[in-house]
């Protein structure tokens, strides 16, 4: 299985995580929300917003149209620490370190 697929899964089961412990949202923050500089959007969306709306779909665009994906980058501290006392917070977080290992340099 290659990166981009092993990727995929992972996005898909992040997403399902999400939706099975009630975090997934049928209506999109507003655009101002969405629009945050700030490093995981911590100052206008929670954990489970912004995996929902800006990671899970930005990822999904480089898998889709066959563009690089990223070198290295690490969201499980951040989803960790966020998600503590959340409903599926281990699930959750159990995914994303999937997610990272794929992407810790060798």
């Amino acid at each position: 299985m290659s990166k981009h697929e092993k990727v995929g899964t992972l996005l898909l089961a992040l997403k399902d995580m999400l939706e099975v412990h009630g975090h997934w949202q049928s209506e999109p923050p507003s655009s101002e929300a969405l629009s945050s500089v700030e490093p995981f959007a911590v100052d206008t969306l929670s954990c489970a917003e912004w995996l929902q709306w800006i990671f899970i779909p930005k990822m999904a665009f480089l898998l889709q149209h066959g563009q690089p994906l990223p070198e290295s980058f690490s969201i499980a501290p951040y989803v960790e620490e966020a998600m503590r006392g959340q409903e599926g917070h281990a699930d959750i977080t159990r995914v994303s370190m999937g997610i990272d290992a794929l992407f810790t340099p060798q």
